[in-house]
């Protein structure tokens, strides 16, 4: 499952020390490393993107990754979503 992340972040520093951007590409994962790209599939629509990890988290069960708003628009996801991860 994935979920999203982005208006109250937004400016603030990520754990990798960037400023997050909601608008960026962007995605926080548990242990990958820092600029691995992942290309996230909607299982329920097939859209696909690439995101740029850049952040921790997410810290909710079941959740695997956390993608910026605008890595969800990117592949019509609202709430939580379904997803395969592929490591680039």
């Amino acid at each position: 499952m994935a979920s999203w992340y982005g208006p109250g972040f937004h400016g603030r520093k990520t754990a990798s020390g960037e400023r997050f951007n909601t608008n960026d590409l962007t995605a926080a994962h548990r242990f990958l490393p820092f600029g691995t790209r992942v290309k996230v599939v909607n299982q329920a629509t097939g859209r696909s993107v690439v995101v740029r990890i850049n952040d921790r988290g997410p810290f909710h069960r079941g959740r695997v990754i956390d993608l910026s708003r605008a890595s969800a628009a990117a592949i019509g996801m609202g709430g939580t979503t379904r997803v395969q991860l592929v490591a680039l």
